[in-house]
């Protein structure tokens, strides 16, 4: 069996998660996030046409007063993605946009998706996004708390913290579009961090109860050491088919498949070095274990 000193790392570790932490918080609340069509309303448009480029369908928009115009290669060559502020009866918005595009491109124009989102619609999408994460965040904190003593609680909830808000940053950062797909992927990035957690969580405890006089950092470092395979194995299953998906599934997909490939890194490295030292912390030990049974079982 390898034995890595993974304990050694853990205040490394700590810090550039903290580092990262911070640069994720101030990222999100001064650049903000990329929402898409689907929080912020307006109409989506996926245009296909040869021989044009991007600038030009984007001058040509932008004299149309139709708001914010948004427009960028798509897929393929002769792909492209327009996003427009201005919604309205598809009826007529679609076909005037459409013959401006055709009669100054001296193109065919073929339009091979359209989606129109209203800002009521959109608003309320934003807010049950917003709600579903913090319920799944919720019911892990209450899973958590009865599974394991209050120590691991913290633990795991605030590397489930770590693994979504570094993700968001990191979209902020790279300014990609936010729409319902990466509130999918966000809530299954939480699902499998938790998983990862528990599995290390399950194997220190029963650890604790089999070595007594080692001290918890020993411990989860053995504890890790022990479900590395299992890990390893896991996460590069998952990535497989997600890099898959992410160079096959065309561009609908890759922002979903790039928001989940982000979250088995960064669920993976939270559960060594985020969820497993703050245990040191809270110097965990088999008395603690113990003291907890008491309180259950007087």
């Amino acid at each position: 069996m390898n034995n890595f000193n993974f304990s050694s790392k853990f205040r490394f570790a700590n810090i550039f998660s903290i580092i990262l932490f911070i640069i994720s918080l101030l990222l999100i609340g001064f650049k903000g996030l990329n929402y898409g069509i689907d929080f912020k309303g307006g109409t989506l448009i996926e245009l296909r046409s040869l021989n044009i480029k991007a600038s030009e369908i984007r001058d040509i928009l932008k004299n149309m007063n139709l708001g914010d115009v948004n427009v960028k290669k798509f897929g393929k060559d002769g792909d492209f993605l327009i996003k427009v502020e201005q919604t309205g009866d598809n009826n007529k918005l679609i076909p005037e946009i459409k013959k401006k595009l055709s009669d100054n491109l001296n193109s065919e124009i073929n339009f091979r998706r359209v989606e129109n989102v209203g800002p009521k619609v959109s608003s309320e999408l934003l807010q049950s996004g917003i709600i579903a994460i913090s319920l799944s965040l919720a019911a892990m904190l209450f899973y958590i708390w009865v599974r394991f003593e209050w120590q691991f609680s913290i633990g795991s909830i605030i590397a489930l913290f770590h693994d979504v808000l570094i993700t968001l940053g990191i979209f902020s950062f790279l300014s990609l579009e936010i729409n319902l797909s990466i509130i999918a992927a966000v809530l299954t990035i939480v699902g499998y961090s938790m998983n990862d957690t528990v599995v290390i969580y399950d194997r220190i405890r029963e650890n604790l109860n089999k070595y007594h006089r080692l001290n918890i950092t020993d411990i989860a470092n053995l504890s890790i050491n022990e479900t590395l395979a299992r890990t390893i194995i896991t996460s590069v299953t998952t990535l497989l088919a997600l890099f898959s998906i992410f160079i096959l599934g065309g561009e609908i997909l890759r922002g979903f498949s790039f928001a989940m490939i982000l979250g088995v890194f960064i669920g993976t490295y939270s559960s060594i070095f985020v969820a497993a030292p703050i245990l040191k912390y809270f110097k965990v030990s088999y008395k603690t274990l113990e003291k907890e049974k008491e309180k259950i079982l007087p």
